[in-house]
């Protein structure tokens, strides 16, 4: 038997999880202490149970990303104790991720602690979508992990309303590159139209970023920019604003993660940018603030997409289909 949890800042997005999944969304106490202090209590069984545990770990107004990482913590460590025997969480954003490496000496590398405070909770499994370096992602960890993606999402998005034969995928530094190009070869396979892939370099120094110079051919095209996460905006604006001084048609900028609203806001009213595309991995606090009804900006709900996974889990049904389109078209198969 299989079962869900969440904490109340993720509990709208686990009700879509569970109604996808039909893995049940179970009861949870939680009372608030002075200081800040909490608890969370199950109030059902779980005793030799397969318990799933849902928080997005993007920040809010009301509990910042750290707050979200304690109390996922303390619930998937109550779980343990309560006599769950798998723990799998589910993470549609993984806060910290972008620190994955040391680029400095004395660098901390959060990315790594919070895969071993996971670990130490108790947790069997994590699922995560769209981190920001998937190798790091799979060598933080010591027990098995899912890397999800939206980019069957995406295409689904695109192909729908873009199916003329001039688009070009773009990546707004190098580190992207390889992510651009899935989705270009995603994006081939459903078309069957000859669709390349160009890249901005990205140049820092002392703090300050500038892009550099486009490689590849975006005149007269359609250009869908893709990166993982929109913070202050402020990449993907530079790459929008350099391929249109290229002659681009259109710039459609697309990411999955969106925790900080200023920097969403930032992106749809730059005058380079003709669409943003987002998914809803940051929870409710996406859609705080008028400028989400902005005509430029839709919202892709990658709740489905969770709960489809934790189907698959739930039954033991392979995850590859999820990767490769969108919706899944061999739900019975084994």
């Amino acid at each position: 038997m299989h079962v869900l949890f969440s904490p109340s800042e993720s509990r709208n997005f686990a009700l879509e999880v569970s109604a996808k999944s039909a893995v049940p969304l179970a009861a949870l106490e939680e009372s608030s202490f002075e200081g800040g202090e909490f608890k969370l209590r199950p109030l059902e069984s779980v005793r030799d149970q397969s318990v799933f545990v849902l928080q997005s770990l993007a920040g809010s107004a009301g509990a910042s990303a750290s707050d979200r990482l304690v109390r996922l913590l303390f619930l998937i460590s109550g779980l343990r104790d309560a006599g769950a025997n798998q723990l799998i969480v589910l993470v549609p954003y993984l806060a910290f991720a972008r620190k994955d490496r040391r680029t400095k000496p004395r660098d901390p590398v959060n990315h790594r602690y919070v895969a071993e405070l996971l670990e130490a909770a108790g947790a069997t499994r994590v699922m995560a979508l769209d981190v920001h370096n998937d190798a790091a992602f799979d060598n933080a960890f010591r027990i098995p992990t899912d890397h999800l993606t939206a980019a069957p999402l995406i295409v689904d998005h695109f192909t729908q309303r873009y199916p003329h034969d001039n688009l070009v995928v773009a990546s707004p530094d190098i580190g992207g590159v390889k992510r651009a190009q899935i989705l270009r070869e995603l994006l081939v396979a459903h078309t069957g139209n000859a669709i390349d892939l160009v890249f901005l370099e990205k140049r820092r120094s002392s703090g300050a970023v500038s892009s550099g110079a486009l490689v590849g051919d975006v005149r007269g095209r359609h250009v869908i920019m893709l990166d993982d996460l929109c913070a202050t905006g402020g990449t993907l604006i530079r790459g929008a604003q350099a391929c249109k001084e290229a002659g681009a048609l259109a710039v459609h900028t697309v990411v999955t993660h969106a925790p900080m609203t200023a920097g969403l806001q930032a992106v749809v009213e730059s005058q380079p940018i003709d669409s943003m595309l987002a998914t809803d991995s940051v929870g409710s606090g996406f859609h705080s603030g008028a400028f989400t009804s902005h005509p430029k900006l839709t919202c892709l709900s990658v709740a489905p997409l969770f709960g489809e996974a934790t189907r698959r889990i739930a039954k033991g049904l392979p995850l590859a289909p999820l990767l490769s389109s969108w919706p899944v078209t061999d739900a019975g198969s084994s």
